[in-house]
């Protein structure tokens, strides 16, 4: 499958079904026990995600429409390829190669994050 073809996916991954259980609690007592590795590409769709601990993880492709994604430090985490339409982003830190047009693109119209480098 090409690039252009990813679609986000609900995946049987315990730690990706923690999240989207919106146990984010659990979530941040097991990710460092777990393979963090299904969480790229996933359907994250209206879930609470507030409190996550985002550090190291790879969130590339996945699909943050409606998330709460409020106070969330994403400055270490692979956002490449995510969208984040009409997520709540209030206190979010953003990877520095990440633009405040790119981020209010995505915000406003779907579009898929691209890293200035």
């Amino acid at each position: 499958m090409s690039k252009r073809e990813l679609k986000p996916e609900v995946k049987t991954d315990p730690l990706y079904q923690l999240l989207r259980h919106e146990d984010v609690d659990s979530f941040n007592k097991q990710r460092d026990k777990m393979d963090n590795l299904q969480l790229s590409g996933g359907d994250y769709r209206g879930r609470d995600l507030r409190k996550m601990n985002a550090r190291g993880l790879d969130f590339s492709n996945a699909y943050f429409r409606n998330c709460d994604l409020s106070g969330i430090d994403f400055r270490e985490t692979n956002l490449e390829g995510a969208s984040l339409l009409d997520a709540k982003v209030s206190g979010v830190y953003f990877p520095d190669a990440l633009s405040p047009d790119e981020i209010r693109l995505s915000l406003d119209y779907g579009t898929r994050l691209r890293y200035h480098r």
